[in-house]
């Protein structure tokens, strides 16, 4: 049973099974002075559930912000949801309010025990997250970034080799870059070639984790909270499954690569990396509660940067199947500048403006987390004359930021000289809204894109990537979003591109 059809018979289960009174008395027990903000008529009880794209919900938001304006109410069950549609108001809220904007409304979802209170990203606005906090921040602020770029490029290396060897597993390859290049650069980990331990354990927490953590799922669960006690073999609801198997793989994720840093410690190896570094920050001894944190943190770097880095990377292959002459376009700055007995370097980045186009247009273009992650308030609130309820759930539709039309002219085209100054010269503004806002800000931000670069600039140095037949693009559904399967065909742009003449060029330089 999908995700969506799996909420719907929650949701008529529970309207039929239980007392719906205290919902209705919830909703309306405390009238405000103030209105809330504009949206769809609610129905009683279920509010805005059936109003909404199950499957998209971010069109839904996108579209009714075209009759209600940028903040928009949409109550979902026993859930104050309030969506905000464009960036000046985020930033207005998430960010210049940033002090009651900040915390996550995931208590529901978290007293199921699914085994995801170490991920950063997830965690309530307080002490826990402000330790998790600082710990990313040492490891990924821009000084410390640095430091990764070799490892990036030789991971980009490997994925050139991959994709020569075998090209029709393109989306393998994609992910096993992005995985082994945060493993190496979070735990000093070397990932296998194929069929990973560990990078399989990221994948299936992942995959579940996005399904048990999702906004439905919260809003039937803050409503229902009995449905936490409803035995798995329940016909129709598979959540309970869902959490077991979550929790499983959560906690390998988590222990399994921290043992593995233990032990190397242990044995006197020096590969450094984020893990290694925090505990030797504290002279080796680490006391229980920041040896948690340094844990969950380093988790949630890997779970977060290996699923959306994939993701962009293979809506970068689909956006240059779909526009050969972008791809071309690119391909001759490249080879204007770094010619063609080489590859590109981190030291070739500025002299490259339209391949960071390229870069910036990816992750407008269709972003991989359209709703972002949800905020929530600690305090009530006004805004625009508007009420905003204390514990509402804030979405930053960020799906609607990238279709602005008033900023991004022709949004579902996908126009890298958008972000080019008539000189070719890159403007200043970045898509920084795929990346949140506020205390929520990606901190990982700086690492992230340097991936993608060294990712991509790689890739365009040595093949064509050629739409092999007609289709139709399509996108996977949830929390994150990246390009269904689409047929295509890489190859090197060059005859003379052998694997063997690709190993020798590799082996022969200097990455910088």
């Amino acid at each position: 049973m999908s995700s969506v059809a799996e909420t719907s018979a929650i949701a008529l289960f529970c309207v039929f099974g239980f007392t719906i009174s205290s919902l209705v008395v919830k909703r309306y027990r405390s009238p405000v002075t103030l209105p809330l903000p504009p949206g769809p008529p609610p129905l009683p009880v279920l509010g805005n559930a059936l109003d909404i794209k199950g499957d998209e919900p971010w069109i839904s938001y996108t579209e009714w912000g075209a009759t209600y304006g940028d903040l928009i109410y949409s109550p979902v069950l026993n859930l104050d949801i309030i969506v905000i549609n464009s960036e000046d108001v985020a930033k207005s809220l998430l960010e210049k309010r940033s002090h009651n904007f900040s915390d996550r409304p995931l208590g529901s979802v978290n007293k199921l025990r699914v085994g995801l209170s170490f991920v950063s990203a997830l965690l309530g606005y307080g002490d826990t997250w402000r330790m998790h906090r600082r710990i990313l921040h040492q490891a990924f602020r821009p000084a410390a970034s640095v430091t990764y770029l070799p490892t990036q490029l030789r991971k980009a290396r490997e994925l050139l080799i991959n994709l020569h060897d075998s090209p029709e597993d393109y989306e393998a390859h994609l992910q096993l870059f992005t995985a082994s290049t945060i493993m190496s650069i979070v735990y000093g980990y070397t990932t296998a070639p194929r069929n990973d331990h560990l990078v399989n354990v990221v994948e299936r927490a992942a995959a579940v984790a996005t399904k048990v953590v999702s906004p439905a799922r919260a809003a039937v669960l803050a409503s229902f909270p009995a449905l936490k006690s409803i035995p798995s073999w329940f016909p129709g609801v598979s959540f309970q499954r869902e959490v077991v198997e979550c929790r499983k793989y959560a906690t390998e994720m988590v222990e399994a690569p921290f043992k593995y840093v233990q032990d190397k410690m242990a044995s006197g190896a020096t590969i450094r990396s984020m893990v290694s570094d925090a505990v030797k920050k504290d002279g080796g001894v680490v006391d229980p509660v920041r040896r948690e944190a340094i844990k969950g943190a380093s988790a949630t770097a890997f779970l977060a940067g290996a699923e959306t880095a994939s993701s962009t990377l293979r809506n970068f292959v689909l956006a240059m199947v779909l526009n050969p002459q972008i791809q071309q376009r690119a391909q001759e700055e490249i080879d204007a500048i770094v010619g063609t007995d080489r590859l590109p370097t981190f030291g070739d980045r500025d002299s490259l403006p339209f391949v960071e186009a390229i870069i910036r247009e990816t992750l407008r273009w269709h972003p991989v987390l359209p709703l972002g992650l949800a905020h929530a308030t600690t305090s009530s609130d006004v805004f625009g004359g508007y009420a905003i309820p204390k514990g509402a759930t804030i979405i930053a539709n960020a799906w609607a930021m990238s279709r602005n039309e008033a900023k991004y002219p022709n949004a579902s085209d996908f126009k890298p000289e958008r972000w080019l100054k008539v000189d070719g010269s890159l403007v200043d503004e970045r898509p920084d809204f795929v990346f949140g806002f506020g205390r929520r800000f990606c901190v990982g931000r700086h690492l992230a894109e340097a991936s993608l670069w060294s990712a991509i600039a790689s890739m365009l140095s040595i093949f064509n990537f050629i739409k092999s037949e007609e289709f139709e693009p399509k996108w996977t559904f949830g929390a994150t979003s990246h390009p269904i399967s689409f047929p295509c065909r890489i190859v090197p742009r060059s005859p003379c591109m052998t694997l063997e003449t690709l190993t020798q060029m590799i082996q022969a330089e200097t990455v910088v």
